[in-house]
Formats: structure tokens, C-alpha cells, sequence
């Protein structure tokens, strides 16, 4: 029997706990009615966009912090998600670097990825929504992957040569999943839609 979660409950579990800085904004955004500091934010575990205000101006870009429901220490509030389009040019040229950092952060949660991937419906498997994933490529990930599980991003590159760098095409996928370009959503959170 399957019990469906509470809807708040299924919110808690969703929740970002660490972020990473992309850019901070001493007087907020232009388009903002008061001028208080915020941050964009890239969270690390579903890739989550958000603004927050910093406690202190001394906010880096690039560092990693803590925004879960516990006592934090650089960030004070957390205004909400962000769309792709509302990031400053700033942040848009830091995403690519921070999600290949957080990639790279866990490694073994993105190998599982390789080694679990299954078919989305009977002609795409999800494998081949990473960029330049073709039938070919997602042939010899499978043949590989039946052999022996993957274990590092480097052992997918040496045993799947067509896959020159795993970290690359799981960033690509990430950042095109967050600029609202797919209709399927495996590495990151669905956009929020607003009416």
C-alpha cells in the first residue's frame, strides 16, 4: 500500500540545505522597490535558484552556504526562486563553474546516476537527454554499465570512450534544464511557473 505524503511534508523534504554564491547585489535589483543587499544562490541539491539577503556585506561570490531551517550564519532571509531570466548577468557567467563544482562535490551521487538512469518511455531513455547523447553513446553507457557498475566519473570516461567528460554533459544538462529549455526535469527542480 502507498501512503501519500502530506503536501507540507513533501515541501520540507524539497528543501535546499546548502547554496553556493553567484552574485551579490549591495543595493538589491534594479527592479527592486527598497534597496536592501541580496544574493542569487544556486542550491546543491536540486539546483534550486534563489535571492536571499546576506547578514553581512561580506559575502563572496563562489562560497558555499548554509540556508536550511537551522541556525545560519551568512544568510538571513530567503526571498524566494528565481527563473533563469531574472539572474544578473554575473550570476549566469558563475552557474556554469558552480554547477560543475557541485558535480564534481558529489561524485558518487552523479555516477548513481549513470549507473540507475532508465528509460523515460519506449523510444528515450533518459541518458540520452544529456547533451550529444545519441543511441550510440547511450549503447555503450548501457554495455558498460552491464559489465560492471560504474565508480568515478573517470571510470565512465575510460571505459565509455565516446564520453570524454561526464562532468561537462551532466553541467550542460543542468544549466539547459534551469533555462526552462526541456519538457523533462532529472537533474534539477521544475521551474516555477507564474501566471
Amino acid at each position: 500500500m502507498v501512503v501519500a505524503m502530506p503536501e507540507v511534508e513533501q515541501r520540507r523534504e524539497s528543501l535546499e540545505e546548502n547554496a553556493i554564491v553567484l552574485d551579490y547585489l549591495p543595493t538589491g535589483r534594479s527592479s527592486s522597490v527598497r534597496a536592501e543587499p541580496v544574493v542569487q544562490i544556486l542550491g546543491e541539491e536540486k539546483f534550486t535558484l534563489l535571492e536571499a539577503v546576506p547578514r553581512k556585506p561580506e559575502i563572496k561570490v563562489g562560497e558555499k552556504v548554509y540556508i536550511g531551517k537551522g541556525e545560519r550564519d551568512k544568510i538571513s532571509v530567503i526571498k524566494g526562486r528565481l527563473q533563469y531570466n531574472e539572474l544578473t548577468e554575473a550570476s549566469k557567467s558563475e552557474l556554469p563553474v558552480a554547477v560543475s563544482n557541485i558535480i564534481k562535490a558529489n561524485e558518487a551521487k552523479f555516477v548513481e546516476f549513470f549507473n540507475t538512469a532508465s528509460p523515460l518511455n519506449i523510444r528515450m531513455h533518459s541518458l540520452e537527454l544529456l547533451p550529444g547523447v545519441g543511441k550510440r553513446h547511450l549503447t555503450a553507457i548501457l554495455d558498460a554499465r552491464d559489465e560492471k557498475k560504474f565508480e568515478s566519473f573517470e571510470d565512465i570516461a575510460n571505459r565509455v570512450p565516446l564520453l570524454r567528460d561526464p562532468i561537462k554533459l551532466l553541467a550542460d544538462r543542468v544549466i539547459s534544464e534551469l533555462r526552462g529549455d526541456s519538457r523533462f526535469y532529472i537533474l534539477t527542480r521544475p521551474p516555477q511557473h507564474r501566471f
